[in-house]
């Protein structure tokens, strides 16, 4: 099964680190029955664009999740360090994985992951280029506000969704990492 794992850039780096990585919480997406029901029209790639897109949206909040976690950094001698900022672009994994068990108590195109996910079933890697940045960056911080309904943050995020994610064979990846 084709799944879509949310990523930020510090998870693909990892990713290409340790040759494999473990979605948070086994979550990823993907085109489900669930999903095909929800949807009256629409072919297999349309449907793969829509959990595609659900995945980038779950990575703005992996994104800020790390910001959020980069708030202090402390040093071995107890002195407050620059803990840096999070890179503002949205990173979707592609993958091949077997086994992947549906979730639609969840949602409709949410499934889980039951292991790690190797490199070699990387099919691609979707990013943000750097132009999206200062929209992903304000979406990040209304993303909450927007999935309540919202109107004012739901056109901050759809200002983010309106970028269109790049596409990068696995090979390329590691060359993508040494360029940001």
């Amino acid at each position: 099964m084709r799944v879509y794992i949310p990523a930020t850039i510090p998870i693909l780096r990892q990713l290409v680190d340790d040759q494999e990585l473990f979605p948070l919480g086994g979550t990823a997406f993907a085109v489900t029955p669930a999903l095909r029901e929800a949807y009256a029209a629409g072919d297999d790639e349309e449907l793969a664009e829509v959990a595609m897109q659900e995945a980038a949206r779950a990575s703005m909040r992996l994104i800020g999740a790390e910001r959020d976690g980069l708030d202090e950094v402390v040093d071995n001698e107890g002195a407050a360090t620059d803990p840096g900022s999070p890179v503002y672009r949205r990173a979707v994994i592609a993958a091949d994985v077997p086994g992947a068990k549906l979730r639609p108590d969840l949602d409709d195109a949410v499934v889980k992951l039951s292991g790690p996910v190797t490199f070699k079933q990387i099919a691609a890697v979707h990013v943000d280029l750097a132009d999206a940045e200062p929209q992903v960056a304000k979406a990040v911080d209304v993303i909450d506000a927007a999935d309540l309904g919202d109107t004012d943050a739901e056109f901050v995020l759809g200002d983010a969704e309106d970028h269109q994610l790049a596409w990068y064979a696995p090979q390329e990846v590691p060359f993508l990492l040494e360029l940001l």
